[in-house]
């Protein structure tokens, strides 16, 4: 190449000079800009451990000094008491230092103390808990957490005060930070303080609800259990459930009924439990996924995870035939003989709630269902919850056209099972003898208790029927006995019980009910067909009763006349 004319070379000059000024303003204003970000507080927050490294703040003499004594304490053994001034203002300094380092030996001991400690800690710790909680130290957030959830879970720190020290804000902010073991520990905390009904308005109030619906998502198998945890506890309140209806709770939860771990299947499941317990959430459930619930809830009846099918949801009238078409009972069925409490009680109250409505009775009613049940009858006699409402259920399907299934079925020795035991809860035994006196009232049924009664069963029948502070097992006992008084081995084996049958008949006399006076009249006219009875009954107060009963019978017709216009009152 030839060499440039002097004019080019002139330009060429220019070209360059001009280059050079532009980059030096250019880089001026890059060194300005970068300046300008650097100050601003909000951003470039450090919350990863790498650029944490780059900040090394300055040890303070006072927070040496604090750090030199409290190793000392440790390292040589002494006892240092967490209650005494001298060690709570070491921990204080310790949490309050700017030094990870320092901050991490306040997180430690507050993790040993947690492991160890057996008393209630006192509400000064909390101070320092507020500071460890706000660290910008991912190992001090991770021990402070851990050991504020164990404090919590074995109840050395009031829950309610934990909210009023100012500790919730910073645990809801750990929520959304972005390390799972902190996200787990945070709503492990959340879970735990939501038992309170105080708390659970504060955790709604402050925001709670939506980061732990987020966190119910995680893929992190721990987080996600105790967020879903948190969600049901915070369930047992009702504006809380309002407000989860508002965030999109409840798809959530229902797409949580297939998860894989059986953890997150029992809370979500019992969550919704909580929510459909309310009747105006029914038809919102119902709705999502075209009736997506039922399904899920159905699919659950067959898991294996026993505790997982431990759910009651309450399902109104025109929900039930709903269930009942969708061939439930074959699921239910297994359940009730299940080796798990909580699974044969809920199983045995969803059959009663769905036993309620007329148009199942007949698809529930079948053979196996009434075998498995006198089954349980028989094997969990004791048990207030499953007695009353297989007594219900039984009732209810008696009202059916197969009542003679019923009959031959060993539900009715069940029953007359139940009656037998002492240790019976006053609820259950109300069922059961209101259920048995249903049951008298067919011939067949009537026929079939005839076999299995003995002299021990017709003395626990007198001996309801006397227990009048008992009124409705003592009325259905009394109808029982006087429905098998048509056949003479009950009026033989009651011959026994004379003076037991008197005593209840006069209370049933003067009773201020007129079913109970109508029934003890009707057992009065059956009885005194039988001579040794009448003989009895000549020689006691009874007669006495009934005239009473004849007089105030006159008189009320006396009135009723007067009333009806047929006759003039006397002058």
């Amino acid at each position: 190449m030839g060499q440039l004319c002097g004019k080019c070379a002139q330009l060429l000059q220019q070209f360059v000079s001009l280059v050079r000024k532009m980059s030096s303003s250019l880089v001026q204003n890059i060194k300005e800009c970068l300046a300008l970000i650097c100050e601003c507080c909000c951003c470039l927050r450090r919350k990863s451990s790498d650029s944490r490294q780059l900040y090394k703040p300055i040890l303070q003499p006072h927070e040496k000094e604090s750090a030199q004594e409290f190793l000392q304490h440790i390292e040589t053994g002494c006892e240092m008491s967490p209650l005494a001034k001298e060690s709570l203002e070491a921990l204080r300094t310790l949490a309050f230092s700017e030094n990870p380092g320092l901050q991490q030996s306040a997180a430690l001991y507050y993790l040993h103390m947690s492991q160890h400690w057996n008393t209630q800690l006192p509400a000064e710790h909390l101070e320092a808990f507020d500071a460890l909680l706000r660290s910008s130290d991912l190992e001090v957030l991770q021990i402070a957490s851990l050991s504020l959830v164990n404090f919590l879970l074995e109840g050395n720190v009031n829950k309610e005060l934990v909210v009023q020290m100012g500790l919730l804000d910073p645990i809801l902010e750990l929520l959304e930070f972005n390390d799972s073991t902190v996200q787990c520990n945070s709503c492990a905390c959340i879970m735990t303080l939501a038992i309170s009904e105080s708390n659970q308005q504060a955790i709604g109030s402050a925001g709670g609800v939506i980061p732990l619906l987020a966190l119910a998502n995680s893929y992190d198998p721990r987080v996600q259990q105790n967020a879903v945890g948190a969600i049901l506890n915070l369930t047992q309140s009702e504006p809380i459930q309002q407000l989860l209806r508002r965030e999109g709770a409840l798809p959530i939860l229902i797409l949580l009924l297939q998860s894989p771990d059986s953890e997150v299947q029992y809370y979500s499941c019992a969550a919704l439990s909580n929510m459909a317990a309310k009747p105006q959430h029914h038809e919102v459930l119902l709705q999502i996924g075209d009736s997506f619930l039922l399904w899920a809830l159905l699919s659950l009846l067959s898991s294996s995870v026993d505790k997982v099918n431990c759910f009651v949801i309450f399902p109104t009238a025109n929900i039930q035939a709903n269930i009942v078409a969708m061939d439930i009972l074959p699921q239910l069925l297994p359940l009730l003989v299940s080796s798990n409490t909580e699974v044969q009680q809920a199983s045995i109250t969803l059959l009663w709630i769905l036993s309620q409505h007329l148009a199942n009775q007949n698809t529930l009613i079948c053979d196996e269902l009434l075998q498995s049940m006198g089954k349980l009858l028989l094997t969990r006699k004791t048990d207030p919850v499953i007695v009353g409402h297989a007594a219900c259920i039984i009732k209810n399907l008696s009202l059916s056209k197969s009542i003679q299934k019923i009959i031959e079925s060993p539900c009715v020795e069940g029953l007359l099972q139940a009656i037998l035991t002492t240790e019976i809860h006053e609820e259950s035994l109300h069922y059961v003898t209101s259920c048995l006196a249903a049951l008298a009232k067919h011939e067949g049924a009537t026929l079939h208790l005839l076999d299995w009664m003995d002299e021990s069963l017709m003395s626990c029948l007198v001996r309801l029927a006397g227990q009048m502070e008992r009124a409705e097992p003592s009325f259905q006992a009394a109808s029982i006995i006087k429905h098998m008084l048509a056949h003479e081995k009950a009026v033989s084996i009651l011959k026994a019980h004379v003076s037991e049958v008197q005593h209840y008949l006069v209370k049933f006399l003067s009773h201020q009910e007129i079913r109970f006076q109508q029934l003890g009249i009707s057992t009065l006219c059956m009885l005194q067909k039988d001579p040794a009875f009448s003989t009895a009954f000549r020689q006691s107060e009874l007669m006495s009763s009934l005239e009473q009963v004849r007089q105030q019978t006159e008189e009320i017709q006396e009135l009723l006349k007067v009333v009806t216009g047929h006759a003039e009152p006397a002058s």
